[in-house]
C-alpha cells in the first residue's frame, strides 16, 4: 500500500487516522502537555505525529504478533503497548556496536568536545542592585564605578574594599571566590572573565542580575584535552545511541511509507521519532 499523506491540519479540522483507526482528539488534546511549542497548533500537530507514530508500531507489533513484558524501573511502569512497542523495535531494529576504530575517528575529529573547562582563579566586589529600583540602581552603578576608578589607580586595595562593601560572603576572604569555572557564574561574569588577562582588574563594573560586579583574574587554567581511554566508553555510548535513534527512525519511516495517514504529515524526522 503506498502511503497517502494528507496535509498538516489544525485542531478544529477533520480527525487523525491510521490506516482507518482514528486518533481521539481527546488523546492528542492530553499528548499536548508532552509538546510545548511556539503556538498551540504547533503543539497540537507535534502531539498528533507522536500519537501517529504510536499508532504505526502498535498496529505492526499486532501483525506480528510481538508481545512484550512490562519493565519497571521503580517509580515508572511500562503500560502493555509500551512493552510491545519496544519489544517489537528490539526485534525489528539491528543496530550495530562500534569499534574502538570508530570511536578514535570521533575522538580525532571532534577534540573540543572534550576538553575540560578552563579554570579562573579570581576575586570580585559585588556592589547588589535591584534593576528594578530604577534609583537605586544608578547609586549602586555610581558606587561601583567609583570603586574601579580607586583600583586603577591602586589595585592592591581591592581586598580592603572587598571587604568595607561587598554584598558577596566572599568579602570575607577579600573577594576571593577561588576556583569557577564556565558555568559556575552568571553568563555576565564568565564572559567578563573570558576578557581579562591575569592579575587584571575590570575596567569598569560588570552587571548580573545581583548588581555590579568588580572582577580580578588572578590566575588562568587553561583546559586540556581529555585522553582518549578516559571518554572512550562515554564515545561509544553517544555512537550507540545516536545509530539507534537513527535506525529506529528510518524502521518508522518504512512503517509510514506503507501506511496510509490522514489528518497530519510525517514531514521529517523530528516527526519520526518514538515518544
Amino acid at each position: 500500500m503506498t502511503c497517502a499523506v494528507r496535509d498538516t491540519i489544525l485542531p478544529q479540522s477533520k480527525g487523525v487516522r491510521v490506516n482507518g483507526v482514528a486518533i481521539r482528539r481527546d488523546l492528542i488534546a492530553r499528548e499536548i502537555q508532552n509538546h510545548p511549542a511556539k503556538n498551540p497548533a504547533a503543539a497540537w500537530t507535534a502531539a498528533a505525529r507522536a500519537l501517529v507514530v504510536r499508532e504505526l508500531l502498535l498496529q505492526e507489533a499486532r501483525r506480528l504478533g510481538v508481545v512484550g513484558t512490562p519493565m519497571s524501573d521503580g517509580d515508572r511502569h511500562e503500560t502493555d503497548e509500551e512493552a510491545a512497542m519496544r519489544a517489537l523495535v528490539e526485534r525489528e531494529v539491528t543496530t550495530p556496536t562500534p569499534d574502538a576504530a570508530a570511536c578514535r575517528r570521533f575522538y580525532d575529529n571532534n577534540k573540543a568536545r572534550f576538553r575540560s573547562a578552563d579554570l579562573f582563579e579570581a576575586a570580585h566586589i559585588l556592589i547588589a542592585a535591584d534593576a528594578r529600583d530604577a534609583e537605586g540602581y544608578a547609586r549602586a552603578l555610581q558606587v561601583a564605578s567609583a570603586h574601579c576608578a580607586k583600583l586603577r589607580h591602586h589595585p592592591e586595595r581591592f581586598a580592603e574594599l572587598a571587604r568595607a562593601h561587598s554584598a558577596c560572603p566572599s568579602a570575607e576572604q577579600g573577594g576571593n571566590l577561588g576556583q569557577v569555572s564556565a558555568g559556575d557564574t552568571t553568563p555576565e561574569f564568565d564572559a567578563a572573565l573570558h576578557r581579562l588577562a591575569a592579575g587584571e582588574i575590570s575596567s569598569e563594573p560588570v552587571a548580573t542580575r545581583y548588581g555590579f560586579h568588580i572582577i580580578r583574574l588572578d590566575r588562568r587554567i587553561a583546559g586540556r584535552v581529555l585522553p582518549f581511554e578516559v571518554v572512550a566508553e562515554q564515545i561509544a555510548t553517544y555512537l550507540a545511541d545516536r545509530v539507534e535513534r537513527l535506525a529506529v527512525t528510518q524502521y518508522i519511516a518504512r512503517l509510514a511509507g506503507r501506511a496510509t495517514i490522514d489528518g497530519v504529515a510525517l514531514a521529517d524526522a523530528q516527526a519520526l521519532r518514538v515518544h
